[in-house]
């Protein structure tokens, strides 16, 4: 398990049973990002269409164990799930807030694509990570060839900060797309905002709208 850093001490001292964990961590964190999530995209095609994103969200330990206890459910000897509170967990977390901006948004020459409510939702608790996947259909199939495709992976207030660690997967498209990872690099007008946004409490939204966007991670997607 990795060492607790501050910015995992505000949410997890809402859960009582955690607070003794992390009494020596420091007082609760502030400012924005709250949550840091890895994972990524996966793309799938049928006769040739991309019809789909396939969606993976993987939190780190110390937010695995405040959202099993936020649910009141936690680990067994083995480290997992028993497959009872897995099931109640898919069935909880399938419950999406009326907010919920995708985290993953897809364009396509530059004009942005609708991408449908997630569904599919499943649960696993993998090395002691809670692993979330999901799908996000397109509206209507798009022949991609001779086309590039870009989703960027990010949340709009930038609350959640997701960065693309997982090996991503072309599904169905043969060999003709490939996909490049651009990670966001900082420029030091970004690390300036970022400072700026940090200043914010838990309660307070950046008046920047979309300011999440700023620092994704996005993935290229080129079909020949």
């Amino acid at each position: 398990m990795s060492k607790l850093t501050p910015r995992y001490v505000g949410s997890l001292c809402r859960v009582p049973a955690l607070c003794g964990l992390i009494a020596v961590a420091g007082s609760p964190a502030v400012g924005h990002p709250h949550i840091f999530v890895d994972g990524g995209v996966d793309f799938v095609f049928e006769d040739d269409s991309l019809v789909a994103l396939h969606v993976t969200w993987l939190y780190d330990e110390f937010e695995t164990l405040y959202i099993l206890s936020s649910h009141n459910l936690s680990l067994n000897a083995a480290g997992g799930l028993d497959e009872a509170d897995r099931r109640a967990l898919v069935r909880l977390r399938s419950d999406w807030p009326s907010d919920f901006d995708g985290s993953a948004h897809m364009s396509i020459e530059g004009e942005p694509v609708p991408l449908q409510w997630p569904e599919n939702l499943d649960a696993q608790v993998v090395d002691g990570r809670l692993r979330l996947t999901f799908t996000r259909g397109l509206d209507e199939p798009v022949e991609l060839t001779g086309l590039t495709a870009e989703v960027a992976f990010y949340e709009a207030t930038y609350f959640f900060a997701f960065s693309v660690t997982e090996q991503h997967a072309i599904v169905g498209a043969a060999n003709r797309c490939i996909e490049e990872v651009l990670k966001f690099d900082p420029t030091a007008e970004d690390e300036g905002l970022q400072a700026t946004l940090a200043l914010l409490n838990r309660e307070e939204t950046p008046g920047m709208a979309n300011v999440g966007a700023l620092f994704a991670d996005r993935i290229i997607l080129t079909c020949a």
